[in-house]
C-alpha cells in the first residue's frame, strides 16, 4: 500500500506500524525514567536547585548529558569536517557528485528498525551509488538520545563527522556500515562508550588514526552532530529510516512488514529513473 493510499484510506503503512510500536516502546522508557527521576527529587530536598533542573530535563523528554556535553553542545564555535555538504555542512553525500539522481537516506544510529533495513537492503543501496546510477544524502538524527536517555546517537555521529574529516565519504560508509552491524540493543546506550566506539573504528582498515582517535575522545564534532541533528528534527521527515528518491518516499517494507530485498530494492530504483 502506497503512502498517499495509506492517507486516503485511513490506515497506516508498514512502516508506520513498525515506527509506532518503536515509539511506544520509547515513551514507555521516557516514563518510567522520569518516574526514577522524580522519585529521586523527593528524596533530595537538600538540593532543590539542582532537582529543579532535573525535573525540567526530564519533563522536556531530554536524556541526561554532563556539564561538558552541555558547553560542548552551546559553543559559538563549531568545526566542522571536511568533505561534507548541504545547509551548515550537516548532510553528507556519498557516491558520484554529478550523478544524474539523488537517494535522500534519513537514520538514527540507534534505530533498530534502520538496521533491519541496511541488513537487507544496504549492499544494495551502496551498488547503485557505485555504479553512478544516483549519489546518497545521508541526513542523521539523534533523537533516540532524547526518547530513550543516553548519548549515543549523537557520539556515534559524531565520531562519523571525524570519519568522514579524516577519510572522506568512503571511511563514512565504511564506519556507517560497521556501526549498523554491531549496533546495540536500542535500550542499550552502547555507542555513548567512546571507547566501544574506538573499538569498533578499528574495525575499518586505516581508520583509527591518532588525529581519528584525538577527534572522538575530546569530542571535537559533538556540536557539529548536535547541528546535523537539529536539521533532521527541521526537515519534516517523521521518523527513520526514510528513503527518498529525488524526493519521492520509498515504501520499505511489504504488507507483512517484511523489509524489501536488496533485489526488490534495485528493481524499485532501476524502473523510477528509467533504465
Amino acid at each position: 500500500m502506497s503512502t498517499q493510499q495509506s492517507q486516503q484510506s485511513g490506515r497506516p503503512t508498514p512502516r508506520e506500524r513498525l515506527l509506532e510500536a518503536r515509539m511506544r516502546e520509547a515513551r514507555t522508557a521516557a516514563f518510567r525514567r522520569r518516574a526514577v527521576i522524580g522519585g529521586s527529587v523527593v528524596g533530595a530536598l537538600a538540593l532543590a536547585a539542582a532537582a529543579t533542573l532535573a525535573v525540567t530535563a526530564a519533563s522536556d523528554g531530554v536524556g541526561s548529558h554532563d556539564d561538558k556535553s552541555e558547553t560542548i553542545a552551546t559553543s559559538p564555535t563549531v568545526a566542522t569536517p571536511a568533505n561534507t555538504s548541504g545547509h551548515n555542512g550537516t548532510v553528507i553525500v556519498y557516491g558520484k557528485t554529478d550523478a544524474p539522481h539523488t537517494l535522500q537516506v534519513f537514520e538514527d544510529f540507534r534505530c533498530p528498525i534502520c538496521k533491519i533495513f541496511e541488513n537487507s537492503t544496504g549492499k544494495a543501496v551502496q551498488r547503485l551509488a557505485d555504479d553512478g546510477t544516483y549519489k546518497i544524502e545521508y541526513h542523521l538524527a539523534a533523537f533516540l538520545d532524547d526518547n530513550l536517555g543516553g548519548r549515543g546517537s549523537n557520539t556515534a555521529l559524531a565520531a562519523v563527522g571525524a570519519a568522514l574529516d579524516q577519510g572522506g565519504p568512503e571511511k563514512f560508509k565504511q564506519f556507517h556500515d560497521v556501526l549498523y552491524a554491531n549496533q546495540p540493543e536500542e535500550r542499550v546506550d552502547g555507542f555513548g562508550d567512546v571507547n566501544r566506539i574506538l573499538e569498533l573504528a578499528g574495525q575499518v582498515p586505516g581508520l583509527k588514526t591518532d588525529a581519528f582517535t584525538k577527534a572522538v575522545t575530546e569530542g571535537t564534532f559533538r556540536p557539529w552532530a548536535s547541528k546535523v541533528a537539529a536539521d533532521f528534527n527541521s526537515s519534516g521527515v517523521r521518523g527513520t529510516p526514510t528513503i527518498k528518491l529525488d524526493g519521492k518516499p520509498l515504501e520499505l517494507f511489504d504488507s507483512q512488514g517484511t523489509p524489501m530485498t536488496g533485489e526488490q530494492f534495485t528493481a524499485v530504483v532501476r524502473q523510477a529513473v528509467g533504465n
